[in-house]
């Protein structure tokens, strides 16, 4: 993979900047993709913008604000609480959003030559959303090898990560310091450690905090 170039999903959030951080270390160019799907914060799209600019790979917005046109949930309306109820999808499920993302950048990196495609999808710690799961993207990856008569490859480097181990990965790649306080992960639009309070900082926080109690205790091998 060191002579060979990789297309990265990016939102800039802690999850794909570590994907980044570990595309940087095993391929000789990578390549980032953003999605303008309307979401609820323009922010995220500028905070990867900038993170990409910092680590000086190329950087692309795709237009997919058709399904901002289709789906009405948390992220891509203002009038739509951020719920997490048990037994139910959380209200910030965006219904396709992974097969489209991946099968949009799949065609960018056919355009610019890569057959590498990264995302931070995690089974773990995947709230739920059934298009994180590992089933899912291998089923995807087929799919567009038949598709497009290609040989992609969808890496998944945090599939079977939390988000402690996630946090430690970051640390291994020399990023950990970076993806903390230049990264937005906040339902609410807010860098770094975000607002406290939605899920997704929930999720980064304690991750967080229980990767650094085992660095403390020194049990990390």
């Amino acid at each position: 993979m060191k002579n060979e170039k990789a297309v990265v999903v990016f939102s800039g959030g802690q999850d794909s900047t570590t994907c980044l951080f570990w595309a940087i270390k095993n391929f000789k160019e990578v390549a980032t993709v953003t999605f303008d799907y309307g979401q609820r914060h323009s922010a995220e799209i500028e905070c990867a913008r900038k993170i990409a600019e910092e680590l000086g790979v190329s950087f692309k917005v795709l237009d997919m604000t058709l399904i901002n046109q289709l789906s009405a949930n948390a992220l891509t309306r203002d009038d739509i609480a951020v719920s997490d109820e048990e037994g139910q999808l959380p209200s910030t499920f965006v219904p396709g959003r992974n097969h489209l993302f991946l099968s949009f950048a799949a065609v960018y990196a056919d355009a610019i030559g890569s057959r590498h495609l990264i995302t931070g999808v995690s089974q773990t710690d995947f709230s739920g959303y059934p298009d994180c799961r590992d089933t899912f993207i291998r089923s995807l990856n087929v799919t567009l090898n038949l598709a497009m008569d290609k040989q992609f490859i969808i890496h998944t480097p945090l599939m079977w990560l939390d988000k402690a181990e996630v946090w430690e990965l970051s640390d291994t790649l020399d990023a950990f310091e970076f993806v903390q306080k230049k990264t937005l992960t906040c339902y609410n639009g807010i860098p770094s450690t975000g607002c406290g309070h939605c899920p997704a900082c929930q999720l980064r926080n304690d991750g967080l905090a229980r990767y650094q109690a085992k660095k403390s205790a020194g049990t990390i091998i």
